[in-house]
């Protein structure tokens, strides 16, 4: 009888490590990188416009 109750302990200790290798940190890596990459153009095209409104301003009071 004490050859039936050694294997009922190894397949609770199987299931333990194999439930955690699972949910691993690999879900947050991809979210950040995508929203850097949308703001960063948008800023570019404000400041480019205001340059040229206030370089006219001063040349028609000439």
């Amino acid at each position: 009888p004490c050859g039936v109750a050694v294997p009922q302990p190894i397949a609770d200790s199987c299931n333990e490590p194999c439930v955690r290798q699972c949910p691993d940190s690999r879900v947050v890596i991809y979210p950040p990188p995508v929203v850097v990459t949308i703001p960063g153009p948008i800023l570019s095209t404000f400041p480019q416009q205001s340059v040229v409104g206030s370089a006219g301003a001063p040349e028609v009071g000439t």
